[in-house]
């Protein structure tokens, strides 16, 4: 049976490390790095050189976990704001 761990190159400020992560979370690397118009390489650069502890798979799992924790928040929230109150001219033609 295949691991679901992935185990990749990657080169960092012009140095090539691995990297193993769960396919999942390159997916969701990969669609960020797109989002905010980046290589995966420049943004695992940012992700490593904000790390504090740890090591770089777990930094990166935990960036992807907190970019999509950070949507959801954000759905969550717009679905709790107040709509608009529609007028008494436009209710009547609902009525």
């Amino acid at each position: 049976m295949k691991s679901p761990v992935v185990k990749r190159s990657i080169v960092i400020v012009g140095h090539k490390t691995s990297v193993s992560l769960e396919d999942a979370f390159w997916k969701g690397l990969k669609e960020i790095a797109g989002g905010r118009g980046m290589t995966m390489s420049d943004l695992v650069a940012a992700i490593d050189s904000e790390r504090k502890h740890g090591n770089l798979s777990s930094a990166i799992r935990l960036f992807v976990l907190d970019f999509y924790r950070a949507q959801l928040s954000n759905m969550k929230d717009e679905h709790d704001r107040p709509r608009e109150t529609i007028s008494a001219g436009t209710a009547s033609a609902f009525a």
